[in-house]
Parts: structure tokens; C-alpha cells; sequence
């Protein structure tokens, strides 16, 4: 048997949001993003490569082996360590623009989950951070979810005892 991958996959290359930190195996969106596609005679493998904890430098440097076998799309969520860090917006847009031109030079449909900024580094860098995704969108033509925890970040029922990470309920949401 060899290591390749048998089908064409969906690459999911992210952080703790998609690794599903605080969630049991199986629950994570790339997880139920599996079963949607299995559920829809889909023959799509997901390759969930997130790692909790990762920046957009740490995706940018991991995507050589992200690209493994016969990627038709890559889904970018990177983005929320580098605002809770309040690192440079502009490595953020290098990062992730990198990462872009490397799936699209690779043929891939690209998805770019955008992320937000926590308020606590002033308005003018969260409205930096916010505006690197909608420009990197409209720059590439990639499809852009302009906020991936819209209607689940900062609500406590939601999210585990961490307030960042969604529980099960809000990951049902996210996908």
C-alpha cells in the first residue's frame, strides 16, 4: 500500500479551531465537513492538517507537505494566534498570501476563513487585521468566509471554558 492519498482531497490547513482543540475525536469541522461530503456521494478525502497553537508562518512553512496527492481544494484558517499575539499585519498578509499563490499554483480551489483581531490592540490594527482577508480575496479571486465563528465567538454557551474555542454546539455552527 502506498502513502498516497487514494482520492482527491480537501486540504484543511489551520490552527486550533480546525484541529477541534477542547472537542472529542470526530467533532471537529473538517470532521463533519467529511461526513457532509460522504453523506453527499462525495468522493472527497479531508486532510485535516491543523495544528492548536500555529500562526500563519507555522501554516505557510508546514503547506509543502499539505499539497500531498491530488488537492482539488485548500481551506486556509490561520490567522487567530497571529491577532492574539498582535503580530505584524503585514506578516499576516505575506504568510497567507504566500500560502494562496502556492494552492493556486497548484490548480486548488481556494477558501480563505477569515479570522478577527481582539480589541484589546486598538481599533486601528483590528480594522487592519479584518481588511488583510477582504483584500487577499478580492486580490486572488478565492472564496472568503468573512468571519469563521460569526455567530458563535464571544457567546459563553457556545464556546468551551476558554471563551475562544467552540464546544460541540458552536462547532456544529461553524461548519
Amino acid at each position: 500500500v502506498s502513502g498516497k492519498p487514494s482520492r482527491p482531497r480537501v486540504v484543511v490547513l489551520g490552527d486550533s479551531l480546525a484541529a477541534g482543540y477542547g472537542l472529542n475525536e470526530g467533532e471537529s469541522f473538517p470532521d463533519r465537513l467529511q461526513e457532509r461530503l460522504d453523506a453527499g456521494g462525495y468522493r472527497l478525502e479531508v486532510a485535516n492538517i491543523s495544528v492548536s497553537g500555529d500562526t500563519s508562518a507555522g501554516g505557510r512553512r508546514r503547506l509543502e507537505w499539505a499539497r500531498e496527492g491530488d488537492v482539488r481544494v485548500l481551506i486556509i484558517e490561520l490567522g487567530g494566534n497571529d491577532g492574539l499575539r498582535g503580530l505584524p499585519v503585514e506578516d499576516l498578509r505575506a504568510n497567507l498570501a504566500a500560502i494562496i499563490e502556492r494552492g493556486k499554483a497548484r490548480g486548488a480551489t481556494v477558501v480563505l476563513t477569515g479570522m478577527e483581531a481582539p480589541p484589546n490592540f486598538g481599533p486601528a490594527y483590528t480594522a487592519a487585521f479584518r481588511r488583510v482577508y477582504q483584500e487577499l480575496a478580492a486580490t486572488y479571486q478565492v472564496a472568503l468566509i468573512p468571519f469563521l465563528l460569526e455567530g458563535v465567538a464571544g457567546i459563553a454557551d457556545l464556546n468551551i471554558a476558554d471563551g475562544i474555542h467552540p464546544n460541540l454546539q458552536g462547532a456544529r455552527l461553524v461548519e
